[in-house]
């Protein structure tokens, strides 16, 4: 039974129509446009599918899009303003229209260090990379590694991965 849901995806509400057991990935993706979600196995095991939901990584392929009502949720496309609200306002969340082009430092890591090669897994490490750095901004190696265990990454870029996020958390310890 399809209902109207109001979602709020990177600092804009959206008005959905879905049946409120539709998986958010399906929603982001397929109402919304946002194509950096993916789906990847449909079981929460890979982590392609990851967004951030109030800051913290969850799989989408597992959330219904009625859960995610009443929270804030923010996809690869969202990063950079997610990254210019906390340099503005520290300890606020994002509700507003997105301002900026710019992007997460994350983002920017994973670009000057090539860190993809086909790319497919790339928007969920990303995403888990932030929600690790929202709670420790200082990771350790060791705790970088543990926390990307959960995502799969069949090219073998992990060498570069954890580089990047140990830039990105330099960077950001720097700038905000």
């Amino acid at each position: 039974m399809t209902t109207g849901i109001t979602i709020t995806v990177n600092g804009r509400q959206h008005a959905v129509q879905a049946d409120p057991e539709t998986p958010l990935v399906y929603v982001l993706r397929n109402e919304l446009g946002l194509y950096a979600t993916k789906f990847g196995c449909g079981v929460a095991q890979c982590g392609v599918c990851s967004v951030l939901l109030d800051g913290q990584e969850i799989r989408s392929c597992i959330m219904p899009v009625s859960m995610a009502a009443g929270h804030e949720i923010t996809t690869l496309e969202g990063l950079g303003e997610l990254w210019e609200q906390r340099k503005r306002t520290p300890g606020t969340s994002l509700h507003r229209e997105p301002e900026t082009t710019d992007l997460h430092p994350i983002q920017e890591a994973w670009i000057k260090l090539q860190v993809p090669q086909c790319g497919y897994c790339q928007s969920g490490m990303m995403i888990q990379a932030v929600s690790l750095l929202n709670t420790n901004p200082q990771p350790t190696r060791s705790d970088i590694v543990a926390s990307m265990q959960g995502h799969i990454c069949r090219c073998g870029t992990h060498m570069r991965i954890i580089s990047a996020i140990e830039q990105a958390a330099d960077h950001m310890s720097k700038e905000g």
